[in-house]
């Protein structure tokens, strides 16, 4: 099984990156052949898609990607220095969605197969 990571930066509405990482995330968790094991790291503006209950104009609903997602069995962590940078450190997050840090994620980096950054 490959590990593939996936690395977001941006904002969750705004631009499409996430939105685009998520799809290629679950539709990744959905193929048969070769399997992969997805993880997801939310960097930057990025971690604002973890504030549950948002109501977006776009079309779309990150908070339900991110469900479908946790659900397949793929981890979902973001960065706790960039949530403090924000102010941010003290709001309620998705559940299952878990704060981290650089090392977590340079540990992610070293084992990943893949690594994909949106």
């Amino acid at each position: 099984m490959q590990h593939v990571l996936i690395i977001v930066n941006d904002a969750p509405y705004g631009s499409e990156r996430l939105f685009n990482a998520l799809r290629l995330a679950i539709q990744l968790n959905e193929q048969e052949s070769p399997l992969a094991q997805v993880s997801l790291f939310l960097l930057s503006d990025a971690i604002t898609a973890v504030i549950p209950k948002q109501n977006p104009n776009e079309g779309y609903n990150i908070q339900q990607m991110l469900e479908i997602l946790i659900a397949q069995n793929s981890p979902v962590k973001f960065c706790g220095s960039c949530m403090h940078a924000r102010g941010l450190a003290q709001l309620n997050v998705i559940e299952g969605c878990e704060v981290a840090t650089m090392d977590e994620l340079a540990q992610w980096v070293l084992s990943a197969d893949k690594t994909v950054s949106f």
